[in-house]
């Protein structure tokens, strides 16, 4: 590995959450560039702090960089420039350090940032080295040596992306969809876990874990499971500014905050030589006045000593975000906004407080079976293929949610349940051990973490996100939407909506907001509807005959429900 020359400064830097652009197969630089800033700035939100752009005869990249390291300097996109690549890239690989053991050649290091590792790495071993990394990412690699660009999306579609194409065959590639609708005759979600190859004009899939074709037989060891979340909290802790953690005072982020806290007063980064930077570990929720998940998040945080800060909203400012909150997330599906609207409140506040990443819980559900309807699963092999639909579909939900309402105003969320290692070792024992059989959802889950919180956190059942902020927030959001949206409207929702028209008044009201600001067919299309009660899939219908005739997504519509853990 070679020592950079002298006459290139290495500069310290990590890149976060950003925002990206591509433009490929261009004829006009002049206008593509101008174009490509066009476009960059409707995603500045996710990375405020800086800007760059590369372009050429054949490419623009442009970049909205959101500084954790070196603020001064570090601006991407990032060059390789022996072999003339350039690359522009939200995300975190985690172990960056590691991969370089890898590398084979010497190569002309620029930074220290974790993410130019993807150009050497693609150097030595073309697309396969993406299955090497353990991180969240989203990227565009141009070679202008061979006119060829490359790009590609984490395993579970944690990190945004979108690709689209206009009638002269340009290629578009961004991180939000707004970016770049208006400009493409084709638009879709670009699919987590494959890479696209712009000579071939085709998506690879490169994520294919065993356990998403076949279910285990091997028991569940507590010990190791336990090993595998803390060792991935840990990884995920990599940070030079204030972070913080989420807390609704359920289960899944309370455990998250447990064990960050557990590993906070030591910098990661110098392998927990030094003392942290932020000694203090802040935390947040947020709720309607008195809603449970504001009550439990302050006994967690009582708990665990964190410096705690409670985002208390009122219905009215919730409905009044509505729209922004639509705008900010691109979909128009009903569980994802009511959810949405308090993180995205919520978010305004953490960043006024200079933090910048959080760790949040997002993903406990889908791995280990959470959601209540998981309570009818009539077997573990129905069980498991069910769990790994939720993981697949995770992109235009929970992670669509929590990164894009994060992103709105320069926060990064980091979500060490979806970390490819852990999940290649809780997905891999026999979901027979997972099942919930009479106990309570996510037990081993629960066994596995005795005595890190109380005990009525740790055996609280679970409570959908935009039902534990408070069960006002939705019976609110169904009134207004009865107020705005008449029965003839509805009725004629399949004249009006001829593409996955709404069920519901709730509905239309979010699909009229969405189809307002973004109007093409394709946009409507990136967003997944259907039938679901409690988060579950369409499956949940065939398991149990209660959801006939059902269409509120509320986890209050499941029988197991019960009312909200009271704390004292």
């Amino acid at each position: 590995m070679s020592i950079t020359p002298k006459f290139y400064k290495v500069r310290r830097e990590r890149e976060t959450m950003c925002g990206i652009i591509g433009i490929m197969d261009i004829k006009d630089q002049d206008k593509m560039r101008s174009q490509a800033l066009t476009m960059a700035a409707k995603i500045r939100h996710r990375g405020p702090d800086w800007s760059g752009i590369f372009s050429d005869d054949f490419c623009v990249l442009a970049h909205e960089r959101l500084a954790i390291v070196d603020v001064e300097h570090g601006a991407q996109p990032l060059h390789d420039i022996e072999e003339k690549r350039v690359l522009a890239v939200n995300g975190e690989i985690y172990d960056h350090k590691e991969l370089r053991k890898l590398l084979k050649k010497e190569h002309p290091w620029q930074t220290r940032s974790d993410c130019e590792i993807l150009l050497y790495l693609y150097d030595e071993y073309g697309p396969s080295f993406l299955d090497k990394i353990d991180g969240i990412f989203a990227f565009c690699l141009y070679d202008a040596k061979k006119k060829e660009y490359f790009a590609a999306r984490d395993h579970i579609g944690i990190i945004p992306l979108y690709i689209g194409w206009d009638k002269d065959g340009v290629t578009y590639i961004a991180s939000e969809m707004k970016a770049i609708e208006k400009y493409c005759e084709k638009l879709q979600e670009f699919p987590p876990g494959h890479y696209y190859l712009g000579s071939e004009k085709k998506f690879f899939q490169w994520y294919k874990p065993g356990w998403m074709e076949k279910k285990s037989e091997t028991p569940v060891i507590l010990t190791r499971l336990r090993e595998e979340l803390e060792k991935a909290v840990k990884r995920q802790l990599m940070s030079d500014v204030p972070y913080g953690i989420l807390i609704s005072g359920g289960l899944d982020s309370s455990l998250i905050a447990a064990i960050a806290m557990k590993f906070s007063r030591k910098r990661v980064e110098s392998d927990d030589k030094e003392e942290a930077w932020w000694p203090r570990l802040h935390s947040f929720s947020v709720g309607l006045k008195d809603s449970p998940d504001l009550r439990c998040a302050r006994k967690v945080a009582e708990h665990l000593g964190s410096v705690h800060h409670e985002v208390i909203f009122t219905v009215q400012e919730g409905i009044d975000a509505l729209r922004d909150v639509i705008y900010h997330l691109e979909t128009y599906d009903v569980t994802s906004i009511r959810a949405s609207t308090p993180m995205y409140l919520m978010a305004r506040k953490i960043r006024s407080t200079g933090i910048k990443m959080v760790l949040s819980g997002e993903g406990a559900d889908e791995v280990f079976g959470g959601y209540l309807y998981f309570h009818m699963a009539p077997d573990a092999k129905e069980f498991h293929e069910e769990t790994v639909r939720k993981l697949q579909k995770l992109s235009k939900y929970d992670c669509l949610r929590a990164n894009k309402s994060l992103a709105a105003w320069g926060i990064e969320a980091r979500v060490p349940f979806l970390d490819k290692d852990f999940l290649d070792y809780a997905m891999s024992f026999d979901p027979a051990d997972k099942m919930c059989k009479g106990r309570a959802e996510k037990y081993v889950l629960r066994k596995a973490f005795e005595g890190y919180l109380p005990e009525d956190i740790l055996w609280r059942q679970k409570e959908q996100f935009s039902d534990g902020v408070g069960y006002s927030w939705i019976d609110s959001l169904k009134a207004y939407a009865e107020q705005k949206v008449t029965d003839k409207m509805l009725e004629e929702a399949q004249q009006r909506f001829p593409i996955q028209p709404p069920a519901t008044k709730e509905a239309y009201l979010y699909r009229e907001i969405f189809d307002k600001l973004f109007p093409s067919k394709d946009a409507a299309l990136t967003v997944e509807v259907g039938p679901s009660i409690a988060c579950s899939s369409p499956t949940a219908y065939r398991w149990s005959k209660q959801f006939e005739g059902m269409a509120d997504p509320s986890g209050r519509a499941v029988g197991v429900h019960k009312a909200a853990v009271k704390v004292i």
